[in-house]
């Protein structure tokens, strides 16, 4: 039962996200310490793969080591960017940098301190992930992680980058 009903509400979101534009709602780069618009950290034309995580997250960490493992594997196949969005508290930064560079990151990742962007976007727990297609739209949303589960994802990040 508790599966159905994850499931018929990330069919509500999706199709919720999918109807809206972008947001602008200010994110923070933990690396340069500047505040970014969300719908200006797309590159145009190319698909972009987002996890919304956690310090806290444990499925979260795991989803991300696993598809950052996969990330040569998959940059070979298909020409799309990966970046990550924590919702930790703004207190939390440090701990979110520290994280990022003991895992040794590559990809950009933010913070959304305020939970503003969370909010944007109308999701309610992380695991979050979004794949935006080449046209700036939410193309997918997947909410949960278990093992294996970034296979779903890579499917469809294919599907959307192979897509004229």
């Amino acid at each position: 039962m508790k599966k159905i009903l994850v499931a018929v509400i990330s069919l509500f979101l999706a199709t919720a996200l999918h109807a809206q534009e972008l947001p602008e709602t200010q994110i923070k780069d933990v690396n340069s310490g500047k505040k970014v618009s969300f719908n200006q950290t797309f590159e145009k034309g190319k698909v972009t793969l987002i996890s919304f995580w956690a310090t806290w997250c444990v499925p979260c960490k795991k989803e991300i080591k696993n598809i950052s493992l996969k990330l040569p594997e998959w940059k070979k196949e298909a020409d799309f960017n990966y970046m990550t969005i924590s919702i930790d508290e703004a207190r939390a930064e440090g701990l979110v940098r520290t994280y990022a560079i003991s895992q040794g990151w590559t990809f950009p990742y933010y913070i959304d301190a305020n939970s503003d962007l969370k909010r944007s976007l109308s999701f309610q727990s992380v695991p979050f992930t979004i794949i935006i297609d080449k046209n700036g739209k939410v193309a997918f949303t997947h909410t949960g992680y278990e093992e294996g589960g970034e296979a779903e994802v890579w499917a469809k990040v294919k599907e959307l980058a192979a897509a004229k």
